[in-house]
């Protein structure tokens, strides 16, 4: 049992899958997951421990942003032996090819800064998905017959956010999309020789201003959770 997370040594799997939305945790749990059990409600960050295709998998949530991701990665990974941590969310589209309900698999994770920012100082980390994750994702994309793209996506310090030159220079760069927590998680990841990569599904558009319903955001991330289970246990 840590600070944040109120699970019992042994109840998290070392396979575990981070929405930001605790309740996309119970939805994704009790959807794909075989006899799920709730392990965790600390401060309402839900997480469930429960079984697809035989194999054990957590799905916690690990709330908005850089900061929070980075709190439960921590925690998930030191204290509890998370080995896989495959963040699925969504993303806004930053290229015209980019469409709603597409998938992105998050290749580099650019940020102005991120919590672990301190520890490079002058250097400018390059943060990555884990390369037999990110493959086994686009290959279970591609049997899926799920539109996807992969490439480098930003991760955002602010949800509003008033830089409409940075968002000019982002696009111009080819980034595909833009969320908040893939950059922390993949330098943690790092940090501790675990895997990690970011499934996302495009949920609005910053270029046409086109956004998902809420019906439509649950059909979209079915197929997101399915290519982030078979990802982790096929690579």
């Amino acid at each position: 049992m840590t600070i944040h997370i109120g699970a019992e040594a042994g109840q998290i799997a070392e396979t575990v899958l981070m929405p930001g939305d605790p309740y996309r945790a119970k939805w994704a749990a009790h959807t794909f997951l075989d006899a799920p059990e709730l392990v965790n409600e600390t401060r309402g960050m839900l997480g469930y421990t429960g079984y697809w295709r035989g194999h054990r998998v957590t799905i916690q949530g690990s709330g908005m942003g850089m900061p929070s991701l980075s709190i439960y990665a921590n925690e998930l990974i030191r204290d509890y032996g998370a080995r896989t941590l495959i963040r699925i969310g969504s993303c806004g589209a930053m290229q015209e090819r980019v469409r709603l309900h597409d998938i992105v698999l998050a290749m580099t994770a650019s940020s102005t800064s991120t919590p672990s920012t301190t520890l490079f100082r002058e250097l400018s980390f390059a943060p990555c998905a884990d390369w037999w994750l990110l493959q086994a994702a686009a290959t279970a994309a591609h049997n899926r017959g799920a539109p996807h793209h992969v490439g480098g996506i930003y991760s955002s310090d602010t949800f509003y956010d008033e830089r409409a030159d940075l968002t000019e220079q982002l696009i111009r760069h080819g980034t595909l999309a833009v969320e908040m927590e893939a950059a922390e998680l993949y330098t943690v990841a790092a940090r501790y020789g675990a895997r990690a990569l970011a499934v996302l599904t495009v949920s609005d558009h910053l270029i046409t201003g086109a956004h998902l319903d809420s019906a439509a955001r649950e059909r979209s991330f079915s197929d997101m959770v399915e290519i982030a289970l078979t990802a982790a246990f096929d690579a």
